[in-house]
């Protein structure tokens, strides 16, 4: 039954039922070309008449100044668009594809994890000569995270060196991805003529004279093709047979498959997240899109073809939110953004039910009703009033004050929590000062905003020297933050030299008292505490446990306690730095009758832990990064030395086309800068990527010069 059977009569209907409605992101590394393809689909849906170029600065879904000036995307965008596939078990139906355009640099993964954590599908492109790079890895693994099913583009196969079926097994070997073409490509590099479609058998080739790409001939399969192309078919039909019980029937009793059986037997095994089609293609020369697109509707799933979210109510049991209008509306608010003209934007997907604009929604975190006085379909930076969200919808909200990234909206009756995407925490901060006092109270607004928006942008003070700390995941990340003070809330500030975000640990267990005793007229304070703490696994985080027996500590003291050990992890004995991966076993203390309070408690745990650190062997930990270079063979022996001069780790290295790619773990501090220097050691000829890895201990003959340089006044409790 289509939704729009379901509305209520003062709603408006439907535009598109829920089995015809996509909700994708476009995700990669850098260069890949994610935006430029989305430009495209832009294009071929009719969304825009003329194409948007990244490097001219006309990309619709790039439409902050930043990005328009440096070339990259640095927020998601989120834009609708509508496309009627030709052929398939959808023909003749136009189907609304709804497209997040994520960031593929690493300073803003956070667009794409709560991007990711609110679609249906995804569409990863990997460039034809580059093959999977390391932050393909990483989104890769955040589609993984999240079950996000998902199909493979390869673009640029008009480049020199674009080898398809070599990013194919990189995608086998390097993702563990059960990658198979869907198309083979007709020639490549300069003669990258057209495809071959393997469910059809039928030879798709791009009409030259027409730069729009909208126009091509679709014949039969060049003679010199049909094995190759018969052998591949055989082998996605055995790949597929699978998911589905009729191709598998067929295929083992040598009966010819319809195209309409296999298009079913992909979708099925796409939306089980255990296969991933593959399609080339060139998005700037506007080849192989409009395949794409019909892949997207054929093989990417509905709302309906996914299992129901599941949250929890207050009793934390788990309550299942299905794709139905007529249920209770429930929605994930995973993004804000601050718009001039309208204020507070809050970008959220319907799980369940739906919102209408002027009526009340319910936070459960906040335990507040709030009025929802305008909902917006979003096209990038533009976007359409609508009176309606249905189940499946990506929309946008305004009118909702105290949300925050992850919050559930629902109605009162139903107050269900659902997951809310996860974040990496920074690693490079930085002090920052207005340059007058007028400044002061602008920039203080500015920031609280923008960390709003941002949930891996971090705003602190240091109440020591009175100055305001920002913490990001990169040089350009805060570079970035930086100019949007000026520009848009119009901030005159000075910033200081970035900060490494260092973590302390430990490297053995111990024991540790702490007791807080207080006796001045009238009633005292008392509180007492023994703890005991050991290693914990890398990534673990910090873990409290109560073994207290026979009422040492009474139970109500016991969270109080715990409290206090979370309050001091947030400093160490090293250098104050955030304390991560160990384990705490509270395993006795004393109380007093009268005297004892939540306020002791909680200070005998922080001073048992600072106790038991002492003699815990701490160390202090720094970012490692892991950094491939791309450089010309002919300065591969200058960038190795400069990267070893970095007290960098060669890790593996592997030649492509001329050019060598350098794979190693650098500690961070160790990396600032680099931009400026391997461009001058390549004339400018290579090019880096960076991103995060793991923390490992700084060598002693680093660690006094570190301490005495970074170390930062603990936060007074």
């Amino acid at each position: 039954m289509g939704f729009s059977d379901i509305s209520s009569k003062n709603s408006p209907k439907r535009e598109y039922p829920l089995e015809r409605t996509r909700n994708i992101g476009i995700a990669a590394h850098i260069d890949a070309g994610k935006t430029t393809t989305t430009e495209r689909i832009l294009y071929y849906t009719g969304v825009v008449h003329k194409i948007g170029e990244v490097h001219e600065g006309t990309a619709v879904t790039d439409w902050m100044a930043q990005e328009r000036e440096r070339g990259i995307t640095i927020t998601s965008a989120a834009i609708s668009c509508a496309w009627e596939t030709k052929d398939g078990p959808f023909n003749g139906h136009e189907h609304r594809i709804n497209i997040i355009d994520t960031p593929g640099h690493v300073d803003f993964t956070a667009e794409v994890e709560r991007s990711l954590r609110v679609l249906d599908g995804a569409v990863a492109v990997f460039c034809a000569v580059g093959g999977v790079q390391p932050q393909s890895e990483t989104v890769w693994r955040q589609a993984d995270k999240y079950s996000v099913p998902r199909i493979a583009f390869i673009n640029k196969m008009d480049r020199t060196g674009a080898d398809f079926f070599a990013v194919i097994e990189e995608m086998r070997d390097k993702l563990g991805a059960n990658a198979h073409a869907l198309f083979l490509p007709i020639g490549a590099e300069e003669d990258f003529v057209g495809l071959i479609d393997l469910v059809s058998m039928k030879a798709i080739y791009f009409d030259e004279s027409d730069e729009l790409g909208v126009k091509f001939d679709v014949k039969d399969i060049p003679a010199e093709l049909r094995e190759q192309a018969g052998a591949h078919r055989e082998t996605l039909i055995e790949a597929i047979s699978d998911f589905d019980d009729v191709v598998a029937e067929k295929y083992l009793s040598g009966e010819e498959l319809k195209e309409d059986e296999l298009k079913i037997a992909l979708r099925k095994a796409t939306t089980s997240i255990q296969f991933i089609g593959v399609i080339p293609g060139s998005a700037f020369k506007n080849k192989g899109v409009q395949s794409l697109l019909d892949a997207v509707v054929n093989y990417l799933p509905s709302p309906l073809d996914l299992p129901p979210m599941v949250g929890h109510n207050s009793k934390e049991e788990d309550v299942e939110l299905g794709p139905d209008d007529s249920g209770k509306f429930a929605g994930l608010a995973f993004k804000l953004w601050t718009d001039p003209f309208v204020g507070k934007l809050v970008f959220f997907r319907v799980y369940s039910g739906k919102l209408e604009k002027g009526t009340q929604v319910y936070n459960p975190r906040s335990r507040k009703m709030e009025r929802v006085s305008r909902l917006l379909i979003m096209k990038a930076d533009a976007r359409d009033d609508i009176d309606v969200a249905y189940s499946g919808d990506i929309c946008a909200m305004i009118g909702v004050k105290n949300v925050k990234t992850g919050d559930t909206l629902c109605e009162k009756s139903l107050d269900v929590a659902l997951e809310p995407p996860t974040f990496p925490e920074p690693v490079i901060s930085m002090s920052i000062e207005p340059n007058t006092t007028a400044d002061q109270e602008k920039m203080s607004l500015a920031l609280s905003r923008l960390s709003d928006e941002d949930p891996t942008f971090q705003v602190s003070s240091n109440e020591e020297t009175g100055q305001t700390l920002i913490a990001g995941m990169g040089e350009l990340h805060l570079e970035i933050i930086r100019d949007r003070l000026f520009r848009e809330f119009k901030v005159q500030a000075r910033a200081g030299k970035p900060e490494i975000a260092y973590r302390e640990t430990i490297s053995k267990s111990a024991r540790g008292e702490g007791k807080f005793v207080r006796q001045s007229g009238g009633k005292g304070q008392y509180g007492h505490a023994v703890i005991e703490i050991e290693p914990n696994k890398q990534g673990a985080g910090v873990e409290v446990v109560s073994e207290i027996v026979g009422g040492a500590i009474p139970k109500e003291f016991i969270k109080p306690t715990m409290d206090g050990i979370y309050e001091a992890a947030k400093n160490g004995v090293v250098a104050a730095y955030p304390v991560i991966d160990f384990k705490v076993r509270i395993v006795d203390g004393s109380f007093h009758d009268v005297d004892s309070s939540e306020m002791a408690f909680k200070m005998a745990g922080i001073f048992a832990l600072r106790d038991a650190m002492k003699n815990a062997g701490p160390i202090l930990l720094e970012p490692i990064m892991s950094v491939e270079v791309t450089t010309p063979e002919d300065y591969q022996g200058e960038v190795m030395g400069d990267l070893n001069r970095r007290r960098g780790r060669i890790q593996n290295m592997e030649t492509k086309t001329n050019a060598c790619i350098i794979s190693s773990m650098v500690p961070l501090e160790a990396m600032f800068g680099y931009a400026t220097d391997v461009r001058s050691l390549s004339k400018g000829r290579a090019n880096y990527s960076m991103e995060p890895s793991n923390f490992e201990e700084v060598p002693t003959s680093l660690l006094e010069s570190i301490t005495q340089t970074t170390y930062r006044e603990p936060v007074r409790t």
